[in-house]
């Protein structure tokens, strides 16, 4: 085995790359459908007014250079359709230089989304995809060898995904404690899949073997990566079984799936086929991996300490280019769900007798008897804020406000994002908001009354409110 590359991680890269451009492919897709209700020059938080009060330095994008909706939008299409090109095979058909070029552009396209994406991006798996993504820069194509100090990188990457959510769980709530933090997580969860309701009506026992197997695969299997084939291999694929159990029992955009894409990079394929012969490296790319492997080792000191951290913090980025971070999930458990629900009327004068009529959304629950659709990896990004604005209103800062505003006036933007505006022909005079209790219904109640859900206990969270 060469000390710099090896023909027998061949089919580790190629899994990986070609999974990568999809989910890279996803990413931008969500970009450009719905960036202009909520960053848009129009928006809820507009780019315009971001790069005006933070500095390139503090979060660098070309969005500092120039801005405009057209501009977004030929970028987010332009990273999807590269993606595309890239799933089909394209970085295998051109110079090593060439896929370089198209794997940084990719990266570079999605920095800058994310670096202006504010709210809407502030979550882990944004910082995920950017961190592989550079990583897959360097990579290489068909014609070299994969690099094995990056190989071994996206391992670092995958341990500290889930030895960080490992972690997160067990100094956290002490429901993963004692293995009861499943008999709520189903129901609480974000955003609910079509199985969710099953998943929280298995058996007690069954629960807790989940949070069990849960530790065991976050806290125990991850050091396995680092050990030889195919032992490896083994860990990768009990961390990818997790990973898809996780998918079928709820939406979390894409960090199932990029969890998936780099335990992939884990995999040995020998047993199904001889590595190809593939030609040694020139000097300037080894120059160049080795130089990229000794910044991520430099960037990974902060993040390792903070896994050792008894302050351990979940999803963090250390630099704005997001080069190595810090992650983690669900480090506490919500007991009860709650939904903010909101509604509006045409009437002028409000009554006892006053007809309120409810928005639809496509991801988060309302209506009680729709059960809950698969969206994942695509991310509901307006959906996902709206649960966490339920837990407190702070999460509706600043944001909320102009969402309500544009309710108020039919925006064409916002309404494209619901999955139904009562008010297709005017808009509302008022709106308002409201928090329901929900949980799912038992098996007796659903045979009864066709209902997934439950809700009572209404409260108010915005009272009617107008066009100022």
């Amino acid at each position: 085995m060469d000390w710099f590359s090896s023909s027998a991680y061949w089919f580790g890269r190629l899994v990986f790359q070609r999974s990568l451009a999809a989910v890279y492919l996803v990413a931008f897709l969500a970009a450009a459908l719905q960036f202009r209700a909520l960053i848009g020059e129009k928006g809820m938080l507009p780019v315009p007014a971001f790069v005006r009060r933070v500095p390139f330095r503090a979060a660098p994008s070309l969005f500092h250079l120039r801005y405009s909706d057209g501009l977004f939008a030929a970028c987010a299409w332009a990273g999807a359709l590269l993606s595309a090109a890239l799933v089909a095979g394209a970085a295998d058909a051109v110079p090593l230089w060439a896929a370089m070029v198209c794997w940084a552009v990719l990266w570079a396209l999605y920095l800058s989304i994310v670096n202006v994406g504010q709210t809407w991006y502030g979550f882990g798996w944004e910082s995920l995809l950017l961190e592989t993504g550079f990583l897959a820069v360097f990579l290489g194509n068909d014609e070299v060898a994969p690099p094995v100090v990056l190989m071994w990188l996206l391992r670092w990457v995958v341990f500290r995904v889930e030895f960080g959510a490992g972690l997160i769980k067990w100094r956290g709530d002490s429901c993963w404690r004692d293995l009861t933090c499943l008999y709520y997580h189903h129901e609480t969860q974000p955003m609910p899949g079509p199985l969710s309701w099953f998943f929280h009506h298995l058996p007690k026992p069954l629960h807790r073997v989940e949070a069990a197997a849960n530790h065991v695969v976050q806290l125990v299997v991850p050091f396995a990566l680092f050990t030889p084939q195919p032992v490896a291999a083994g860990a990768a694929c009990l961390i990818v079984l997790t990973q898809l159990w996780l998918v079928l029992s709820g939406n979390f955009a894409w960090l199932n799936w990029l969890t998936i894409v780099l335990a992939a990079s884990a995999l040995d394929g020998s047993p199904f086929a001889a590595p190809p012969p593939l030609p040694d490296p020139a000097l300037w790319y080894e120059i160049v991996v080795l130089a990229v492997a000794a910044l991520v080792l430099v960037l990974s000191r902060r993040p390792a300490l903070n896994l050792l951290s008894r302050g351990q913090r979940m999803n963090t980025s250390y630099e704005p280019l997001r080069l190595v971070n810090s992650y983690g999930a669900f480090g506490s458990i919500t007991r009860l769900r709650r939904e903010v629900v909101i509604e509006g009327t045409t009437d002028t004068e409000l009554t006892g007798r006053t007809l309120w009529r409810e928005y639809a959304f496509h991801g988060k629950p309302g209506d009680v008897r729709r059960l809950p659709r698969q969206f994942a990896p695509y991310h509901l990004r307006l959906d996902w804020m709206l649960w966490f604005l339920a837990l407190s209103p702070s999460y509706g800062h600043p944001w909320f406000g102009a969402f309500v505003d544009r309710l108020l006036v039919n925006d064409p933007d916002t309404v494209r994002l619901l999955r139904h505006n009562p008010f297709p022909d005017a808009p509302p005079v008022h709106v308002r908001a409201r928090i329901w209790r929900y949980r799912f219904t038992t098996w007796q109640e659903l045979r009864a009354t066709g209902a997934w859900w439950h809700r009572e206990a209404p409260r108010e969270f915005l009272p009617p409110t107008r066009l100022r």
